[in-house]
């Protein structure tokens, strides 16, 4: 069995592939069947997300590419801008997973949601595709072009909390 620990930039010869949903995607630790019919052991960073077109590898030299399966989704549409960011405040406010296109939402299929989105006025498809949902403020993740992509928010330090009673220390 592989084991696969490391993401690459690139290669000159892949190995091998593996089709994941994007719960799947989202694991550190996963057993993986390889489009060869091989097995590969997932040992990555805890918080990391692989994405379509990742290239892994590990000891034994491989390279595997990740390819995002088609999932059940929504697609998300809305007469104008301003209903559409109206659609992406109500499932952020439910902290929901989105992929944010130039014209469109996609969510996982959830008929509750839908129902929601419809009320507000959105055209809900639904579609088999990849899913891939903005990582978030802290999430960091990559672009699909491989450039280095920054945080969106500064991650906070730990910081002391000052209590009534606490002394000063010099």
């Amino acid at each position: 069995m592989l084991t696969l620990h490391t993401r690459i930039q690139a290669a000159d010869h892949i190995s091998d592939e593996v089709l994941l949903a994007y719960d799947q995607r989202e694991r550190c630790r996963l057993r993986l069947a390889l489009a060869s019919g091989a097995t590969a052991a997932l040992f990555m960073p805890r918080g990391s997300v692989l994405r379509d077109g990742d290239l892994l590898t590990g000891p034994e030299g491989a390279v595997v590419r990740v390819r995002a399966a088609l999932e059940a989704t929504y697609r998300i549409a809305a007469p104008d801008p301003q209903a559409l960011v109206r659609c992406a405040f109500h499932l952020g406010n439910r902290h929901g997973q989105v992929q944010i296109g130039a014209d469109h939402l996609r969510i996982r299929a959830d008929p509750v949601l839908r129902d929601m989105l419809t009320g507000l006025g959105a055209t809900v498809t639904e579609e088999q595709a990849p899913f891939h949902p903005e990582p978030g403020a802290y999430g960091g993740g990559h672009s699909h072009d491989h450039e280095s992509r920054h945080l969106l928010a500064p991650v906070p330090l730990r910081q002391k909390i000052h209590r009534p009673g606490d002394v000063e220390r010099a």
